[in-house]
Formats: structure tokens, sequence, C-alpha cells
């Protein structure tokens, strides 16, 4: 049973204002999106999970398999107009959002494409939505604030205006991120420095 509707990925239309983008609710089914939440891992602490680093259920990875196949590539290719065939792809978890989290930033260099899959119920506060940004200091200069829920799909270029971020929220806030990566040599290193992180919060916690 296929979990993504690649049809919505193509219907959707690509946005320029700021920046490359698209939004596609509904991506994930009902069904599927309260399967994944019901088995999500236990993450309590904010930042980036590797998927390596937290017990994956199998309707969480059967997600992630989908996204990891050629259709789906094919289908941000053709939406963005990008050759993404051969490009190392990196995933990550996010489970918690911390009042800090949501700066204003543009997302790294060695990132091509990144995607993001909210895995929430309905979103019924103000802050943690995010905004694409026409300002690297205006959090209100936005084109379109995007609730973190209902397997949404959002997905955008990674440019030098790429500028995203959220309100202040803090509390459950889970979703999928994947990258497609300029080389191995950047996945690896931004891999790495994740999972020590991980490592690290882990520890605290268990302290």
């Amino acid at each position: 049973m296929s979990h993504l509707n690649i049809d919505r990925l193509h219907q959707a239309k690509l946005r320029n204002d700021p920046f490359e983008y698209t939004v596609v609710p509904g991506f994930l089914s009902n069904e599927a999106v309260g399967r994944v939440i019901d088995s999500y891992p236990d993450i309590f602490q904010g930042g980036s999970y590797p998927l390596d680093t937290v017990a994956v259920s199998p309707d969480l990875q059967a997600v992630i398999d989908e996204m990891n196949g050629p259709e789906f590539e094919k289908a941000i290719e053709d939406k963005f107009g990008v050759a993404l065939a051969g490009l190392p792809k990196m995933y990550s978890l996010r489970g918690y959002c911390r009042k800090s989290d949501g700066k204003i930033h543009c997302d790294s260099k060695d990132k091509v494409i990144t995607v993001l899959l909210y895995l929430n119920d309905t979103w019924a506060h103000d802050g943690g939505k995010l905004r694409m940004l026409r300002s690297a200091s205006d959090l209100e200069a936005y084109s379109e604030e995007v609730p973190p829920d209902n397997g949404t799909l959002l997905v955008f270029r990674r440019s030098d205006t790429s500028f995203h971020g959220h309100g202040p929220f803090e509390g459950v806030r889970r979703s999928i991120q994947m990258n497609w990566m300029v080389s191995e040599n950047k996945r690896a290193f931004h891999k790495i420095r994740h999972k020590i992180s991980a490592g690290f919060k882990k520890l605290v916690a268990a302290e």
C-alpha cells in the first residue's frame, strides 16, 4: 500500500515568492499519519536525530522507504527542475521543539533540496508554524505560514535567500526531514554532527 500521495505533489503549485518551494497538504493520508504518530519514537529533547539513533517503527520506516524511492525523487526533480539522481540523501527526525528553535535561517549550502513531512495532529498553536520569509531579520515578512500537521509536505530549494523560521513554541512537534546533499562527504559530516549531538542529549537525559 502506498503511503505517499505522489499525485498531490505533481498537482501542487511551485511557489517562487520569496524562493522556490511547494506545500502539499494531506501528502500522507489521515490513517497513515495516525499510525505513524502512534508509533513515533519518544523524543523529548530538541534537535535532529539520525535514524540510527532512535527506534524506527515499521510504519515510520515504510514512509521513509517510499520517500527514498525513485517515484518521489522523480516528482521532486520534475517540480523543481533539478537533477537529483546520484546525490546522497540525509534523513533525520525531530520530535520536540524548544522555545529557542525556529530562528531565521536559510539552511546549509551543503543541502540542495530540503523536505519536511509533518506528523502532528491538527495544529492549534500560534507558534511553530513554519514561515517562508522575505527577510533574514523579520519574522513577520512572510509569504506563507505552514501549520506542521496532518501529513503536510513542505519542500524547498535551498538558496542564499531561502529564509524560513517560526514563532516560539515549546512541546511535541514531529517531523521527518530529508535532504539531498551536494556530496557524500558533506552528508557524512552532517550525520556525524547530529549523531554526536543526539548521543550527548541522551547521556544528559539519563543523568
